[in-house]
């Protein structure tokens, strides 16, 4: 993962009046009720089952491999996190029998990890709206973990629908929260034309066009699926203000990263919507690879992380 640096969220603002919504924190993620408490017990159990395995697998591969400790301490602190978020609610989160890992390299970590971010989306349509939350920020960063350690395969749970599976009708909070997500998509797209602008010619210029070119795909992707459930779609903002001068190619990788940052927040939040769990979930990981890929400090759950603003350009 890139060096430790201090996490800032972006403060990209429209124009006249147009507010992105805040990173989601602790505070105002979903209090599930004790129904849906026992309902996630079976979900959390298998999830923390899976988390201990992987760390088996890290205990093995740094008994093996000690020249990796310092590479792969920050990793395992995250999956310890993770542990953490899985074992919300339960009365008595410790460690399962996991056994002795079986992952010998490196290599077969990352496999590992990208494996167990898999399973996490195997459940993420029947949680709670708090715990596929925590699902998918957990799998987002272990397909990071996986990418990081030289494994950039695809998930192998990874339920995305394809368009013609999507409803017609959007339940009206399901419709807010696109919304949302589709108004930092407008911002995103306007950060990324700048960030253009000032990356030299060769792979980050190209890296810059394809991020944009993703960025518009999934804004028009968005405004379709709610003009198909009878909604208007939020229009972009005539314009929008920095959180910083971009001058060079440094700041303008500094901007690709927050504004990735900003959209694992609104697509945590529109992970606890019922019919869009897997498009967010998606959207979600591919938002904190990229923010990885621009050398953004990924927190342990993308999205959900408390974040500092950033000021303004004056």
């Amino acid at each position: 993962m890139p060096a430790p640096t201090r996490r800032s969220f972006l403060t990209l603002g429209a124009l006249g009046g147009l507010h992105l919504l805040c990173g989601c924190t602790d505070e105002h993620e979903h209090t599930p009720g004790k129904a849906a408490e026992d309902a996630d017990r079976p979900l959390r159990l298998r999830q923390l089952a899976a988390t201990d395995t992987l760390l088996a697998d890290y205990a093995a591969v740094l008994a093996a491999s000690p020249a990796d400790a310092d590479r792969l301490g920050d990793l395992r602190e995250d999956v310890l996190q993770h542990r953490e978020a899985l074992a919300q609610s339960l009365p008595s989160p410790s460690p399962t029998a996991a056994g002795t890992g079986t992952a010998r390299s490196v290599a077969d970590l990352a496999a590992s990890e990208r494996r167990t971010a898999g399973l996490r989306l195997a459940d993420l349509t029947a949680a709670s709206p708090a715990l596929a939350r925590t699902l998918a920020s957990v799998a987002a960063s272990g397909a990071a973990h996986a990418a990081a350690l030289g494994d950039t395969g695809p998930l192998t749970e990874d339920a995305s629908p394809s368009p013609s599976t999507s409803p017609a009708a959007l339940p009206a909070a399901d419709a807010a929260a696109l919304q949302s997500a589709l108004a930092a998509e407008h911002a995103a797209v306007y950060g990324y034309g700048v960030v253009g602008a000032f990356l030299p010619i060769g792979p980050q210029r190209e890296d810059g066009r394809a991020a944009y070119a993703a960025h518009q795909a999934r804004r028009d992707a968005w405004q379709r699926l709610l003009t198909t459930g009878g909604v208007s779609p939020t229009a972009a903002a005539p314009g929008y203000r920095l959180p910083f001068p971009v001058k060079d190619a440094t700041t303008a990788t500094q901007l690709a990263a927050h504004l990735e940052t900003q959209l694992t927040a609104a697509y945590a939040d529109l992970c606890a919507t019922t019919t869009l769990r897997p498009r967010a979930a998606t959207a979600l990981r591919e938002s904190a690879l990229r923010a990885a890929h621009w050398g953004a400090d990924l927190p342990a759950l993308p999205g959900l992380t408390p974040t500092d603003p950033t000021p303004a350009a004056g």
